[in-house]
């Protein structure tokens, strides 16, 4: 589960300045270079998300759809636990991203506030998730409270649908996760999509919200992978145009890289971020002094023509 939620803007003159923030941990804090590290790679390389290891401690970053209230440059940042599933927190962010949009204010400490009300959101539900008994005992408390006002046939169809369907959805999750580990992503996206449909019969609407944008971001990785692998092989092709020669080659290798730093960075491949952007950095070098040997190639055949 995340450690912490931290709602900060990147100005461009002045960079990132934290408007909100939430530590479940004393002593924790969001280090200021980290910020302008993510400042730099959302601003510069204008990355959508982002994930940062310092010292062990995982920190990741995305940009607030906040178009609605008129702000293009809020970004969330989460502090995490080493173990975090990452998938799982981006399936929670949109929900959580939801909430920040509708009750966003200048004002810090009420920011502060939903913040709070957004992890222990996120803690609800990840706890529900773990235990069958606890969506249960919810089931319950919703069940007394349709009686008490008087919906008698909505609180029996509750309590029946409430003694099977919670250990159905547990079970689904877990088929769902194992799915998931063993890289069969289809599967894994069924299963999610159908715990969702579960979650919505017992009017656990946060959890069948969290599952279904869950599978249906699993859903998406067998195209994703698709893609890499192509981008790497046209990188292996380009490569091959390089060994003979074709300077001019190295303008067609930006592209590819870009994608392949964005897709390693959704991914969390932090060696391969490391090892892209040295060749997104020597490719651009390569390209600038490839311009200037092509102009000297230029003026020494007219010096050449002169004589």
């Amino acid at each position: 589960m995340p450690r912490a939620i931290i709602l900060y803007e990147i100005d461009k003159s002045f960079g990132p300045n934290i408007l909100a923030e939430y530590y479940l941990k004393e002593g924790d804090k969001i280090p200021t270079s980290t910020l302008k590290e993510f400042s730099e790679k959302h601003g510069k390389r204008d990355l959508i998300e982002a994930s940062i290891r310092k010292d062990e401690i995982r920190y990741y970053s995305r940009k607030v759809n906040a178009e609605s209230i008129e702000k293009n440059n809020i970004y969330m940042s989460f502090i995490l636990e080493d173990d975090e599933d990452l998938v799982s927190l981006k399936s929670f962010f949109t929900n959580v991203e939801a909430s920040l949009i509708e009750n966003f204010t200048a004002d810090k400490k009420k920011m502060t506030d939903v913040l709070k009300k957004a992890m222990k959101s996120i803690l609800s539900l990840i706890e529900k998730l773990k235990e069958p008994k606890i969506i249960k005992d919810t089931i319950n408390e919703r069940t007394k409270q349709m009686i008490d006002d008087g919906k008698l046939t909505e609180a029996r169809e509750l309590i029946d649908l409430g003694e099977e369907i919670p250990e159905k959805l547990a079970s689904e999750v877990n088929l769902a996760e194992h799915w998931f580990t063993e890289g069969e992503y289809k599967r894994a996206k069924k299963c999610f999509l159908k715990a969702a449909e579960l979650a919505l019969v017992i009017q656990e609407n946060e959890i069948s919200s969290f599952l279904e944008n869950k599978g249906n971001h699993v859903g998406t990785f067998p195209d994703v992978i698709k893609e890499r692998d192509n981008l790497y092989k046209e990188l292996e092709k380009r490569t091959i145009e390089i060994e003979r020669n074709e300077l001019y080659v190295y303008n067609y290798l930006l592209d590819p890289i870009e994608s392949l730093i964005d897709i390693s960075n959704s991914f969390e491949i932090v060696e391969s971020i490391d090892t892209l952007m040295k060749l997104k950095s020597s490719s651009q070098r390569a390209i600038r002094l490839a311009k200037e040997l092509h102009g000297l190639d230029k003026k020494i055949r007219e010096l050449l023509n002169e004589i």
